[in-house]
């Protein structure tokens, strides 16, 4: 499985980026994806997340209401909708996919087997 990810760049503060995730080599409707973020000296965290059926979803508490993740299973593809956008929201930004058939979203970076290559994200002020 090869994961692209793209949609990445500088935005002021209050302004709005779509991340893109292309998946190839397998489907990704049957196992989980994620989004995380890692900010220089920080570590990287799970911003958010889809189950294989996408009744699970998950956010963290900082974008709720801000960020919305979605597919696009005839592209293969998973997004990542970023509106009012902090300069707090700057960090690298990479999808996850779990290599396990009917998951569910984790938490933990260790969980997922294949990463997108990482997108930067850059809020000024």
């Amino acid at each position: 499985v090869q994961l692209q990810a793209s949609g990445g760049g500088l935005v002021q503060a209050g302004g709005s980026l779509r991340l893109s995730c292309a998946a190839s080599g397998r489907s990704f409707s049957r196992y989980a994806m994620g989004w995380f973020r890692q900010a220089p000296g920080l570590e990287r965290e799970l911003v958010a997340g889809r189950s294989w059926t996408g009744a699970g979803l998950y956010y963290v508490d900082s974008v709720k209401g801000r960020f919305i993740i979605s597919v696009d299973n005839a592209q293969n593809t998973v997004y990542l909708q970023m509106n009012n956008l902090k300069p707090a929201d700057t960090a690298v930004y990479y999808c996850a996919l779990r290599d396990l058939r009917f998951s569910s979203v984790e938490l933990a970076p260790g969980s997922y087997d294949h990463w997108g290559q990482g997108t930067q994200v850059t809020v000024s002020s």
